[in-house]
């Protein structure tokens, strides 16, 4: 899962798209990276860490000349975390320099890659974004959209993709529309990004999304669109609604904040709990489901967990007490809402458990009289190979564990997941549109390369 931003014709294009990035920080913490084009060549400026890290010199911006540019934060679920992989990769074409950034996963390259190292390509990166560059440098055609459309035709996986060549910038999104992926305009100027929060940050109106299938062109001529394959049914990342973009954006066609309040009433009317006396979230994704589910069942919201937004990832303590106490480099409680409190914890996922199980300590530390979990997406059973970094079947809480035994795991009173029907529901969308494979096991696109997630428990892809 990666955040993607595009900017072209404007001034400040580098600017611009650096601030598209701090919009989208929550989609890639381990590096960020903005290249940009004057019309005869590109620059780039990138490295490992939080956008503001990486651009705390405002100097570098003089160097980011251009009227196009694109960015990306990175983060790996293909290669390994290395600065050599810190996005938009950027290539010599031979005459021309090319810059991509990618956000997504391919799932049929191991094959691709062993045959363009047996005729000769050197790989710079560990990245599966790479593979889209060779197969570009060899394809034949009269643009580069033409190449790429023929290119694409040949991957399969999910794609939003941004290229940037000295003279046009182009956008490609999967023929199933995995991940999102969205066009605005800020008077003159065109916008891609990833989440429409980047649009907003900037002032830019929202268009549209990048359609599936879709590859738009833009360059000083204008912009133009056209299909490189024929249309698919959609299968969005349900994930995305639950967990992974902004409240405060507009994905598949919907209002994020809107999903998550009804997937926290639907969760409050399938696992109801008529004791609890009050409602909390694990902060922040599970803020305005747990405001959904106050609303639908009475109980009072509270504030009893308090985020460190300063604290970015931590290293893996070399004591256990020291483990146990990190969580709390993250999360607080607010011992005088939970003292002698039924407590009603709702969070948007369980993935290992590790987290919750030291949160639940926490809040039973702080003199809650009993913890009940409520879940507000189904029980995640199976690994994504389409962008999200869930581990083996061993390593997932439900991979091999009944619901009863993740209440015990995680030492709650009570635990309640949204049902796969009750999320679906909550869209008000087709139910077909979406991938669910986490949940399911129901692949949408066949993984074809060896991954040390497709382990024996993994059902076949279908």
């Amino acid at each position: 899962m990666c955040g993607i931003i595009g900017i072209h014709n404007n001034k400040e294009a580098a600017t611009l798209a650096y601030m598209g990035l701090y919009a989208q920080q929550h989609r890639g913490q381990e590096g960020a990276g903005v290249v940009s084009s004057d019309g005869k060549e590109l620059h780039r400026h990138m490295g490992q860490g939080l956008v503001s890290d990486v651009f705390s010199n405002p100097d570098v911006f003089d160097s980011l000349v251009g009227d196009s540019a694109i960015g990306h934060v990175r983060y790996s679920t293909t290669g390994n975390s290395d600065p050599k992989n810190v996005g938009p990769l950027t290539f010599n074409m031979g005459d021309y320099s090319l810059s991509i950034a990618h956000n997504g996963n391919l799932v049929n390259i191991d094959g691709i890659r062993k045959q363009l190292q047996d005729d000769g390509a050197l790989f710079q990166t560990s990245t599966d974004t790479e593979i889209i560059i060779h197969l570009l440098a060899r394809e034949k055609g009269n643009t580069l959209a033409e190449k790429l459309g023929k290119v694409l035709n040949k991957i399969e996986g999910a794609y939003s993709l941004i290229l940037l060549s000295p003279n046009e910038i182009i956008a490609a999104r999967d023929p199933h529309g995995i991940r999102p992926f969205c066009m605005g305009k800020l008077k003159d100027t065109l916008v891609f990004a990833s989440e429409t929060c980047a649009l907003d940050l900037l002032g830019a109106e929202y268009v549209r999304e990048v359609k599936p299938g879709e590859i738009i062109v833009a360059n000083d001529d204008g912009f133009y669109s056209q299909p490189f394959t024929e249309p698919q049914e959609p299968k969005h990342c349900i994930f995305e609604y639950i967990y992974f973009s902004r409240p405060d954006s507009q994905i598949f066609g919907k209002s994020v904040d809107k999903m998550r309040r009804a997937f926290g009433r639907k969760l409050s009317r399938e696992n109801p709990d008529e004791t609890g006396d009050i409602v909390i979230s694990v902060p922040d994704s599970s803020n305005t489901c747990a405001l959904g589910y106050s609303q639908e069942s009475g109980v009072k919201h509270e504030i009893g967990l308090i985020r460190n937004h300063y604290v970015g990832r931590t290293f893996i303590f070399p004591s256990q007490r020291l483990r146990d106490v990190s969580v709390r480099l993250k999360f607080n409680t607010v011992k005088g809402v939970l003292k002698d409190k039924e407590v009603i914890i709702i969070d948007d996922s369980i993935v290992r458990g590790t987290t919750l199980l030291k949160l639940v300590k926490l809040i039973r530390e702080s003199g809650a009289k009993r913890v009940h979990v409520r879940i507000s997406s189904p029980p995640v059973k199976h690994p994504c190979f389409y962008g999200m970094d869930f581990p083996t079947v061993e390593e997932l809480a439900a991979g091999n564990r009944s619901e009863k035994e993740i209440k015990k795991m995680i030492d709650v009173d009570s635990l309640g997941y949204l049902s796969l029907e009750g999320t679906l529901e909550s869209t008000s969308q087709k139910k077909t549109n979406f991938c669910t494979a986490c949940f399911s096991g129901d692949y949408p696109i066949q993984n074809k390369d060896k991954n040390d997630k497709a382990v024996s428990k993994t059902p076949s892809c279908s």
